[in-house]
């Protein structure tokens, strides 16, 4: 008996989240965390869920303006060393976004590995802007290349990170940053006080500063005092930025 081929994975957008815009003028791919190594599918439900909530969020605030936000979900669970497969996926889906919605710009925003994968895949064409949370950023091999930063170049990038986070070392994405901006002037990097991996304890705030960042950055609406303060100050200023408790409630704008 002939054996059965191996079906081929493949990497998938999930539906609209949100309201779907009647016209698209620009997306947001959200990028869920990952492990260092797996080789497993991921649970479409476990996966998504740490970054559904602000993908909603970040669809109702652009909705008007043609915002679409979608899930990207992974062949793979794992980074997986040098196949890097969550960054192979990211740039699949921005790739299909464009083959969807034609010549529109993408926001690549991802937590923890999915935070890397966005920063890795930010040479697309399309991509006009990078938000990574959390983002895994290892410095473990040191016979390994560095992170690679020159794809940043063009793009607007926005990290966050808790100072008390203990899965993904904030200081390994400050050293990120500091070479980043070597690259590109348009980096900055928020820092929440006492928080976590999973940014709960200022989540409002967090998810007002992505929307300030994304919007602003997709649809040239110029960003908040704060962001454009991160952006202009040179390092370590502009990237060990405080995120001030309250953000989005009293924004300000030129």
């Amino acid at each position: 008996m002939a054996q059965q081929a191996t079906p081929v994975r493949t990497a998938r957008l999930g539906r609209t989240l949100g309201p779907e815009p009647a016209t698209v003028s620009a997306v947001v791919l959200l990028l869920p965390a990952g492990r260092e190594t797996s080789a497993r599918r991921p649970s479409a439900v476990l996966a998504a869920a740490s970054v559904r909530t602000l993908g909603r969020g970040l669809a109702r605030a652009g909705r008007a303006e043609g915002l679409a936000a979608h899930v990207v979900h992974y062949r793979y669970s794992g980074w997986n060393g040098g196949e890097a497969h969550l960054a192979q996926d990211a740039t699949w889906a921005v790739e299909e976004t464009v083959r969807r919605y034609g010549d529109v710009p993408v926001c690549l925003a991802g937590l923890d590995m999915g935070g890397r994968a966005a920063l890795r895949s930010a040479g697309h064409e399309a991509v006009n802007s990078v938000v990574a949370l959390a983002p895994w950023l290892p410095e473990d091999d040191v016979a390994a290349s560095p992170e690679p930063v020159r794809q940043l170049a063009g793009r607007q990038v926005l990290i966050v990170h808790g100072t008390n986070d203990e899965r993904t070392d904030p200081e390994l994405s400050f050293r990120f940053a500091e070479r980043a901006k070597k690259a590109n002037r348009d980096v900055c990097r928020f820092e929440v006080h006492s928080d976590r991996h999973g940014l709960r304890q200022y989540r409002s705030e967090v998810a007002a500063l992505t929307a300030d960042f994304v919007l602003g950055a997709l649809f040239d609406r110029g960003f908040s005092r704060p962001v454009q303060d991160a952006l202009a100050a040179p390092p370590p200023l502009g990237l060990r930025m405080p995120l001030a408790a309250g953000f989005g409630t009293t924004l300000r704008r030129r």
